[in-house]
């Protein structure tokens, strides 16, 4: 069925531009607050930790919940296939360009990890205060406010995904070619008595690493890990760096641990990391939607069976919209905290124009025309896709747009020196600054689902 109008190509360019400009502003408001020191790192990372593990996967839980049943199953099926194929050519293109190119370590991670929730979710709310998208609604009596959720829904699939690679994988790009050595057994004892004496209490009074490295933000990272360990196990292992566990409250988790090889240790920490609390929403809302039972008592009107949608559910709903905006804020305040801390410091590392463009270009241009031009062929000639116009075009977005801020977590995460955290910072900069060039994106996404109807 064809879409009952279809906006021009000039109406849907401005429009498209509005929207793009919009993220940017609320970008520019959180670089104010910084400015007017209405902010400060410590509280935008509170802001981050409190937007990931709670806000996060209470719109995980809803959105999901809400739009997964039985019959649209299939289409976020896809969304997950999806997004394991874009973070996995993506991986590839920033293998190739660390070792053929010369390029950093870190250009794998930037690459990898683009900003896959929040600024997407804030786009697609502005695209539908712009009108544009009704182009794609083909469904008899839907509105565009129910295809918009919809689209959030699909969002978040591929962000779930995003967040679970991002802190299990991410740090282990990174300086993967100059890990701190591991310290001498005296050395390790001389520096936990310093680190007791400025802690002004016993080491065991802290949290274990995988407490402390259980959080997907701002992790406290006091000892050399195995998560600094390469990607690639069999390079480092030799000289992998362990993690001191004789500070470890449980002296039988201790043994056991110990006894575990280095191979061992490395994938189960790998594997550890998975866990984090989106993924925990998103299997919950999973969970709710494809039970008949649950999905009533969640979603429905209260007098159709809805006994915690009126209370519960909609409490899950009014801190999970807090998480569409806030981390774009906090996005300015990190981008004008790490611009300050460059110019306060006279940094000695120039912008790396290079290996911004090649970031710039793979992400803003090549995947924007792999995407379009894929997922147009698959809508157009096969019937894999199914045949929600909406899914294509949020299917389209997915892999663009400029690098995850969390980009200057992982560097922190580690142990990079400060020249590659100047260097990120600058890449995220400009990259912000730029990301109205989406509209291009935006507006071939349109037009290309649009064709495919």
């Amino acid at each position: 069925m064809a879409p009952s109008s279809q906006a021009g190509l000039i109406p849907s360019f401005i429009a498209a531009i509005q929207a793009s400009l919009s993220v940017l502003l609320v970008i520019s408001y959180g670089a104010i607050a910084a400015h007017l020191k209405l902010l400060d790192p410590s509280s935008s990372k509170s802001i981050s930790k409190i937007c990931v593990r709670m806000f996060l996967p209470a719109l995980l839980l809803t959105q999901i919940g809400s739009e997964l049943h039985a019959g649209s199953a299939h289409r976020y099926l896809i969304v997950l296939a999806w997004a394991v194929i874009c973070h996995l050519v993506s991986f590839l293109i920033g293998i190739a360009a660390h070792y053929f190119l010369g390029m950093p370590d870190w250009i794998t991670a930037a690459i990898m990890f683009n900003n896959t929730t929040s600024y997407p979710l804030l786009l697609i709310q502005s695209l539908d205060q712009t009108g544009i998208l009704g182009s794609l609604i083909v469904k008899e009596g839907e509105t565009t406010r129910a295809a918009i959720e919809r689209a959030k829904s699909y969002f978040l699939v591929f962000a779930t995904v995003s967040s679970c690679l991002t802190f299990a994988v991410g740090p282990r790009l990174i300086d993967s070619e100059h890990a701190p050595e591991p310290q001498s057994d005296k050395e390790e004892v001389e520096d936990d008595e310093g680190r007791d004496e400025e802690n002004g209490g016993d080491a065991d009074d802290e949290l274990s690493p995988l407490d402390e490295r259980s959080g997907l933000l701002f992790p406290r990272q006091r000892h050399p890990s195995i998560a600094q360990v390469s990607f690639f196990p069999s390079r480092r292992l030799s000289v992998a760096p362990i993690i001191p566990y004789d500070r470890r409250p449980s002296v039988i988790a201790k043994k056991k641990w110990v006894k575990l090889g280095d191979r061992t240790k490395w994938w189960l920490l790998f594997l550890f990391d998975f866990l984090n609390a989106p993924l925990l929403g998103a299997v919950l809302g999973a969970v709710i939607g494809l039970v008949p039972a649950l999905h009533r008592a969640f979603f429905n009107d209260s007098n159709e069976g809805g006994i915690f949608t009126a209370w519960l559910t909609e409490s899950f709903k009014n801190i999970g919209s807090l998480f569409v905006p806030l981390p774009v804020v906090v996005a300015g305040v990190s981008l004008y905290v790490s611009t300050r801390k460059i110019k306060g410091e006279g940094s000695r590392a120039g912008t790396p124009w290079l290996t911004t463009l090649f970031v710039l270009v793979v992400r803003f241009a090549v995947w924007s025309v792999i995407s379009i031009g894929f997922v147009y062929l698959l809508a157009k000639k096969t019937h894999v896709l199914g045949e929600d116009p909406m899914l294509w075009f949020t299917m389209m977005l997915m892999p663009t747009g400029p690098p995850a801020m969390k980009l200057i977590t992982m560097v922190e995460v580690s142990n990079a020196d400060e020249e590659d955290e100047d260097k990120i910072a600058k890449l995220l900069t400009i990259s912000y600054i730029i990301s109205p060039i989406l509209a291009f994106t935006v507006v071939g996404s349109l037009r290309a689902s649009v064709a495919a109807i």
